[in-house]
């Protein structure tokens, strides 16, 4: 197994990632790109938008134009009730889940 198992993780949870930053608050494509690029999460911004085109189709995220002082019109996403929903579920998960695979790859399982 000589895959790139940063990359098969990443792409697992970058949708939630995306999620749990736009909680927070709305942004444009360029912006939301850059947090994720910072932190690891995706390669460039062409990477984003198919997610965000996902998300959207799915009714996670919704859109909306937004003057931009420093040029042209920007297109900002910002979450739906449902991707909150989604959010919240994904939370409530991902804390068992990542306690179970770190107590199994690091041999610290209680069985």
């Amino acid at each position: 197994m000589t895959a790139d198992v940063g990359a098969q993780l990443r792409k697992g949870v970058v949708e939630y990632c995306i999620l749990g930053v736009l909680s927070r608050e709305a942004m444009y494509g360029w912006q939301l790109s850059e947090t994720l690029i910072e932190r690891g999460l995706i390669a460039s911004i062409g990477t984003l938008y198919p997610v965000l085109s996902r998300l959207r189709a799915q009714g996670l995220v919704i859109t909306y134009d937004e003057q931009s002082a420093a040029g042209p019109v920007r297109k900002y996403y910002r979450l739906t009730d449902a991707g909150t929903q989604q959010l919240d579920s994904f939370r409530t998960q991902w804390g068992p889940f990542t306690r179970t695979v770190n107590e199994l790859v690091r041999g610290t399982d209680n069985d």
